[in-house]
């Protein structure tokens, strides 16, 4: 049973009005007999109004009366407040304030017991956010002197069902990042494999019979060519050179007519 919306001041309405037991009015509020005693002698919770359950809808004046009657028996509430769990369960939106309270305990419990579920998976267990979670694992909560682990699906926050979907997925969910990490390291070994090979060269293909010929092929007609080239450079060089020597000559010629003139003149 979950206790009700407002504990304390459900425990002073109880203490005025009924002749309820300590420890009755302790169990029904979720709270220590001590401190129930501690608001009838009037050292805590002296300012705070007192909250009729009967008038909430969440207990009946015949339960208070039989429980009065009986000192052992415990106080049990109606059918809709026994349903607060299951309701809870489904829609995790109505939650009394000491499931609220109860919240980073059970996010620590979880934290011990089933340390492989993801933080995205509590915050939907348990209706958290991250940065408490991270709080609660680092022991930077404020609240954290005083959290002790409480199971979840004993407060209502989640039930059996949910916990181990939540485990299955954070399961499925590491296996896929670890698929992608060996993907990543593959993909590299690779690469730099190819980068090694590159830098030392490519290994030397077989050459095959037609590719010999077809080489020789190749290397034929430039040969030929070169000949050529050769053969037309010799060609030039030799006409040059005869060209030199027919105008020595000629220049020999005519310098011999002129001196032979000249003596004749002189011989006159």
């Amino acid at each position: 049973m979950t206790a009700p919306l407002m504990p304390k001041a459900t425990a002073v309405w109880l203490v005025e009005n009924t002749t309820l037991t300590f420890q009755q009015i302790a169990d029904f509020c979720e709270l220590h007999e001590l401190e129930i005693q501690a608001i009838a002698d009037g050292d805590i919770a002296y300012n705070i109004m007192g909250v009729s359950p009967v008038s909430n809808g969440q207990l009946t004046l015949e339960e208070i009366q039989r429980c009065e009657a009986d000192e052992k028996a415990r106080l049990e509430a109606t059918p809709l407040e026994k349903n607060v769990k299951e309701r809870n369960a489904k829609a995790k939106k109505i939650l009394s304030p000491t499931q609220r309270a109860e919240k980073p305990s059970a996010i620590l419990w979880i934290l011990k017991n089933c340390p492989e579920v993801i933080d995205s998976q509590i915050c939907k267990l348990i209706g958290t956010t991250k940065p408490t979670i991270a709080s609660i694992r680092e022991g930077t909560h404020s609240n954290m002197a005083n959290l002790r682990p409480i199971n979840p699906m004993a407060v209502g926050l989640c039930s059996e069902k949910e916990l181990e979907k939540a485990m299955l997925i954070s399961q499925q969910q590491a296996e896929l990042k670890e698929n992608k990490g060996k993907k990543k390291t593959k993909k590299k070994a690779t690469s730099k494999a190819d980068g090694v090979a590159k830098k030392r060269g490519r290994p030397k293909k077989e050459v095959t019979e037609k590719e010999k010929k077809s080489a020789k092929a190749k290397k034929e007609p430039k040969a030929k060519k070169e000949t050529k080239t050769k053969a037309v450079k010799k060609d030039s060089k030799v006409k040059k050179e005869s060209k030199t020597k027919a105008a020595k000559k000629e220049t020999k010629s005519k310098t011999a007519k002129k001196t032979s003139k000249a003596k004749a003149q002189k011989a006159e």
